[in-house]
């Protein structure tokens, strides 16, 4: 059995974009990345949790069917603790209570361009009062991959407007 890498060690083999997002600094909005036509980070993986399956499979079918997403990947039996808050949740005060729930994690690749009406679609059909949308920039990956995110999505981006919810 191999011994375990020290964490030092770890953290060299973590996907470059984790590492941007730890730096806590924007997406770089360079010139395309050595002659692949890709922007760095014009492209996301956005991630929501939600309560079972069939409330994912709904979601997802939904944000591919309006094109907010290329593809969605469903990660089954996530545990997720987590710290309530008080019901009103302008206070932001600590009930005190931890929590752990079994969820299912959303992987949505879209453009960046389009997180924001991502979020919003989420938020207007998500049974929770506060549904986790959390979108990454990618910085790099396989060009074809990228390339077809961006084409398929490419309708909604271009027209400007913010499909409907219904």
């Amino acid at each position: 059995m191999p011994a375990l890498l020290p964490a030092a060690s770890r953290l060299l083999l973590l996907p470059r974009a984790w590492l941007s997002m730890a730096s806590a600094s924007p997406p770089p909005q360079s010139s395309p990345a050595s002659g692949s036509g890709y922007v760095p980070g014009s492209v996301s993986a956005a991630f929501v949790t939600c309560p079972n399956e069939k409330v994912a499979r709904e979601i997802a079918r939904a944000v591919v069917e309006k094109r907010l997403a290329a593809c969605v990947n469903l990660v089954p039996q996530i545990s997720s603790i987590l710290c309530s808050l008080l019901s009103d949740l302008s206070s932001y005060e600590w009930k005190g209570k931890i929590e752990e729930d079994s969820e299912v994690l959303m992987m949505i690749k879209t453009q960046s361009s389009l997180v924001p009406a991502l979020t919003e679609f989420v938020r207007s059909v998500h049974p929770y009062e506060v549904a986790e949308v959390i979108a990454l920039p990618v910085e790099q990956g396989n060009p074809p991959y990228l390339h077809w995110v961006r084409q398929v999505t490419e309708s909604v981006s271009d027209s400007g407007t913010t499909p409907s919810s219904a």
